[in-house]
């Protein structure tokens, strides 16, 4: 029956979800929470795991949702489910691409789903940076905590490096050096 689901809710996922991965994250938390596979944290976490792994973010995350829930089995079935609808959507648009080019009814619909795209990121943006800075709940008692110092000051450092087009790699090994020291120093 999982396997099934698993199946079923990342083909819906991966049809109905415009923008890439990033987009994707708002639908694959819901249904990860509403299914009970996911805690929000361990959420996170798997963007992070998909984030530093080789290959698109939203089949990282189907392949460690299904991991974790269904087993090598889940991985192979939330793959599939996944990367199913894009590829049959990819191959009517190949066959379909110079007859729709000029279309105004396209061009309708590609000018509503960027909105939309840039919302859905930024709503998985907001929901995983209130995990990451606030796993407590927002609270005024969580701005005295060291750890959402920490947390924003490698956020802060990340963002500044990003935009001086410092190399992705180096930006995620630094983060995780800082990571790793400052989880040392705050368990002391």
């Amino acid at each position: 029956m999982i396997l099934t689901e698993l199946f079923l809710i990342f083909m819906k996922i991966g049809a109905f979800t415009f923008g890439g991965g990033y987009a994707m994250i708002a639908m694959i938390q819901a249904e990860a929470e509403q299914n009970g596979w996911l805690t929000q944290e361990q959420l996170v976490d798997f963007v992070a795991l998909s984030e530093s792994t080789p290959g698109p973010l939203a089949l990282n995350m189907a392949t460690f949702v299904g991991l974790k829930t269904g087993g090598i089995l889940g991985a192979m079935i939330a793959t599939a489910g996944i990367v199913l609808p894009s590829f049959i959507i990819i191959l009517i648009i190949a066959k379909c691409f110079e007859k729709f080019r000029k279309s105004k009814a396209l061009d309708g619909i590609m000018s509503g789903l960027k909105p939309a795209v840039v919302g859905l990121i930024g709503a998985a943006f907001i929901s995983v940076a209130r995990t990451v800075f606030f796993p407590s709940g927002v609270s005024f008692a969580a701005l005295s905590e060291a750890s959402f110092w920490v947390f924003l000051s490698i956020f802060a450092l990340t963002a500044v490096l990003a935009f001086k087009k410092i190399h992705p790699i180096r930006i995620i090994l630094l983060s995780a050096a800082i990571g790793i020291g400052a989880g040392y120093g705050l368990e002391l």
